[in-house]
């Protein structure tokens, strides 16, 4: 049996890591008779987010790089009134605040930041320091300070909004984290917030509605 070669777009499902999702491909590939095939992923998304993963198959894993410096849209919603560590559900509350903004006031402070920006990653992320990804570091009680980077945010459009929350959509370059984006973007509307929920809607080219589940895909395997 030949080969496969080139991309298969996963829709990831919430709490399944990416090397998890790229394991699950190979298993597939495997019970399908295509052997030992060379797997990666262009871009990783974490546990508690969902949507477009780009699986590299063969000779596409030469392209994975690229697809890493592409950039990317996410639907996000902010959850206001609480600020956790990790900047999402599964953190420790470290601050709270009574403070609700207008869905006029959420609207009217995107401009601020559209374009290039700077922001600091969160601690718990992937990000080595000292050699120690950053978020081991912060599990074993290290003070963690990352330095700010430079982004861009080609695009920031407001979704819905509820008393306590906004989902927005945001097209952003290589390197942004969503988790930082809303913490900030609460702070200054004068509340704290943090991300209840992260879909990736596209990366590089390829699109959600391209885009096949992962039990579609054990259904084909």
């Amino acid at each position: 049996m030949a080969q496969p070669h080139g991309w298969l777009i996963l829709d990831k499902p919430r709490g399944l890591g990416s090397t998890q999702a790229v394991g699950a491909v190979k298993r597939n590939l495997r019970e399908a008779g295509y052997g030992k095939v060379k797997v990666g992923h262009g871009g990783t998304l974490d546990p508690l987010a969902e949507g477009v993963l780009p699986i590299a198959l063969g000779e596409a894993t030469k392209l994975a790089g690229r697809m890493l410096d592409a950039s990317k849209v996410y639907d996000f919603t902010i959850s206001f009134g609480e600020e956790t560590d990790t900047l999402d559900a599964e953190g420790e509350l470290i601050e709270r605040s009574d403070s609700r903004p207008a869905m006029t006031e959420i609207a009217a402070i995107l401009l601020r930041f559209t374009g290039p920006i700077e922001q600091v990653p969160p601690v718990y992320s992937a990000l080595k320091v000292d050699g120690r990804r950053a978020y081991d570091l912060a599990r074993d009680g290290v003070k963690v300070e990352l330095a700010t980077r430079a982004v861009t945010i080609h695009a920031l459009n407001l979704l819905s909004t509820s008393p306590d929350s906004a989902t927005l959509r945001a097209h952003v370059s290589k390197g942004t984290y969503i988790r930082s984006l809303a913490r900030d973007i609460a702070r200054a509307l004068g509340t704290v917030g943090h991300v209840t929920y992260l879909r990736r809607v596209k990366a590089g080219p390829f699109r959600e509605e391209q885009a096949i589940s992962l039990d579609t895909l054990n259904e084909i395997g």
